[in-house]
């Protein structure tokens, strides 16, 4: 592909304080083999040296710019503004977390395969997080997926909990490509909902009238630490709360009317279960009681102390049957 034929890819950053890693992530983008990009820093009101990071490379680059936001918002707001941002003439959107970098043929590989199958909406890759690749539930040589067969697929995995994440998923902002399209199509809310899963939520969305694509290749990378938004959902356990809201609001478009009874009821009885063990382990503290009765109630599902013992009594004398795993799961808490 002639340089002239490259389409134009918006990649984009929004950041909050990220001076300890944002110029190692923008120096990813400027060392991309494929040349034909612009890339927009959202700066979050950071009270650190992220905006004069930003600049400094916005002055160095013509490619690069940077847009302040006037207040404080929240971290998907601030990924919905970035993706306004984008040049009317993008034709792929990549998003790359100030924590993380992209490998230099990220950008190259990516859009060749999106160019040779138009059918694909969302486009996934392994990614490197600290020294594991995730995402490798996917069997290869196979890579177009219907939207319909991906989505339901990921509706009846077992239940996400902290100690057993399964390595299948559509993957993280970082280790994604939109089509632009379909992100302009979005209205300004491309993430819908304030969920800091909302990534996976906007997945479900396009899905509905579009493919995914999956490359067998590591192409970025995650780093792992305490301040991230997964350090921070594996603390809380946002997962179940966030995948019964999907399945809520996007079950009835890729499951039956029985599916969709029987999935939510075994993805509750699984929460309550692990909520349940640690009401009795008592290990937790207010601000996760306080996230998950706030959460379940959103989602219509009041959280109950009865509801509690009687999950949790249930989870314990489970475990009771395989004590060796109990003791490692307590250990690990």
């Amino acid at each position: 592909m002639s340089e002239r034929q490259w389409p134009l890819v918006s990649v984009l950053t929004p950041v909050y304080n990220g001076e300890e890693f944002l110029a190692e992530c923008i120096e990813s983008v400027l060392a991309q083999t494929y040349s034909n990009w612009e890339y927009i820093i959202v700066n979050n009101c950071s009270t650190d040296r992220t905006l004069e990071i930003a600049w400094d490379y916005a002055k160095k680059d013509s490619r690069i710019r940077v847009q302040p936001n006037d207040r404080f918002v929240g971290v998907i707001e601030n990924h919905n503004i970035a993706f306004t941002l984008m040049s009317s003439t993008a034709k792929y959107c990549k998003v790359v977390s100030a924590d993380d970098f992209l490998f230099p043929d990220c950008l190259a590989k990516m859009v060749d395969f999106a160019e040779a199958n138009p059918c694909v909406g969302v486009l996934g890759a392994y990614r490197l997080s600290g020294s594991l690749i995730k995402w490798q539930g996917f069997q290869y040589p196979r890579a177009i997926f219907p939207g319909l067969e991906i989505c339901r697929h990921f509706f009846f995995l077992p239940q996400v909990f902290v100690e057993d994440k399964p390595i299948f998923g559509f993957g993280t902002p970082t280790s994604l490509l939109y089509r632009a399209d379909l992100v302009r199509e979005s209205g300004g809310k491309f993430y819908p909902n304030s969920s800091p899963h909302a990534d996976t939520s906007a997945c479900f969305e396009v899905l509905r009238k579009s493919s995914f694509g999956f490359l067998y290749q590591v192409l970025s990378y995650e780093r792992t630490h305490a301040a991230t938004q997964s350090s921070k959902s594996e603390d809380l356990n946002r997962y179940c709360s966030a995948f019964l809201n999907d399945l809520q609001q996007y079950g009835p478009s890729y499951l039956t009317k029985e599916e969709l009874e029987r999935e939510v009821n075994k993805k509750l009885v699984g929460y309550y279960r692990f909520l349940g063990t640690n009401y009795l382990i008592g290990f937790r503290g207010k601000e996760f009681w306080s996230y998950h009765e706030s959460r379940l109630e959103e989602l219509g599902y009041p959280l109950k102390r009865l509801i509690l013992l009687k999950a949790g009594l249930i989870a314990i004398l489970k475990e009771a049957l395989n004590p060796e795993q109990a003791i490692r799961k307590l250990w690990k808490r």
